[in-house]
């Protein structure tokens, strides 16, 4: 089992989450109210309701979650390559686009367990939209904090609460973390000549970038779905009965098109956000494993 994935993911998750938390509010903002018209809107409004906190509202408690389930990620992917490649037999050359893939996949579904109850909690508090300026006529938020917007769901939706949007999270993350691994691959192997050297910092950026991109093109809609799901009956009455339910309702009152209405927002996001990923896990893991990116 390779540790040094766990540890070097667990890393690279949070600086993710710090890099690209701002735009991720504006996005959650934008699926789930119907005030926010638009990005620049959106974060105009935000600014100068709640300051710059508005932006960074729910990120503790995301801040440690992220970095267990980008360790369960990363740890989970490279074990199931190899686990993959020692079925073939030694000798078989390296991982193939299938392997990468489906290692992607379970990678994805993996995560889901330990990362929901975490993701519903910053869905909660990125949508509270109260200032806490201490202003007479605002109403104050609902949740006072990570930990108590946590008990709170306990409290008012039992347990199981937690994983309210838990279904459409691992149809977003599964094939999305597929094709985010096997983009990433294709462009290391492209830089390099296929050969077995790793990229330099440029292609690792580069790569990370654009894997990020291309997994949230296919993870958008299922996003969109999710958030929904869990902000259904927080601040209004309860709209969906469950999951296929919202898909069809969503798509009857504002059109199928609204699926996508967070793309260009995750694309923005997810290119700096995974450049810093992919980098800090190459140069992290390199460092644990006695490598230098690089310079192999």
């Amino acid at each position: 089992m390779h540790i040094a994935d766990f540890v070097s993911g667990s890393f690279a998750g949070a600086c993710g989450v710090v890099v690209g938390y701002p735009l991720d509010t504006v996005k959650v903002r934008i699926q789930t109210q119907t005030q926010f018209t638009g990005l620049w809107q959106c974060a105009a409004v935000t600014f100068s309701k709640e300051g710059v906190h508005g932006f960074f509202k729910g990120m503790s408690l995301p801040l440690t979650t992220i970095s267990m389930t980008s360790s369960v990620v990363f740890g989970t992917y490279r074990n199931c390559l190899q686990c993959l490649s020692q079925a073939r037999g030694a000798g078989c050359g390296p991982n193939t686009k299938l392997e990468v893939f489906l290692s992607g996949l379970v990678a994805g579904i993996a995560q889901t367990s330990v990362m929901s109850p975490g993701d519903i909690v910053k869905i909660r508090l990125q949508c509270q939209t109260e200032s806490k300026r201490g202003e007479t006529n605002m109403l104050k938020p609902r949740y006072r904090g990570p930990v108590h917007c946590l008990l709170s769901i306990i409290k008012d939706e039992g347990f199981m609460g937690l994983y309210r949007g838990a279904l459409p999270l691992m149809l977003r993350d599964g094939p999305s973390f597929a094709t985010y691994f096997l983009t990433y691959a294709i462009i290391c192997e492209m830089l390099t000549d296929g050969s077995k050297k790793r990229p330099g910092w440029s292609g690792v950026m580069l790569a990370g970038g654009i894997g990020g991109m291309v997994g949230w093109t296919i993870g958008t809609p299922m996003d969109f779905i999710k958030a929904r799901l869990q902000m259904d009956g927080a601040q209004q009455t309860k709209r969906y009965k469950g999951f296929f339910h919202c898909i069809s309702e969503i798509a009857r009152v504002e059109g199928a098109g609204v699926f996508f209405k967070s793309w260009g927002i995750n694309c923005l996001r997810a290119f700096p956000v995974n450049m810093v990923v992919f980098v800090t896990y190459e140069v992290l893991n390199g460092f644990l494993q006695g490598r230098v990116l690089g310079f192999e």
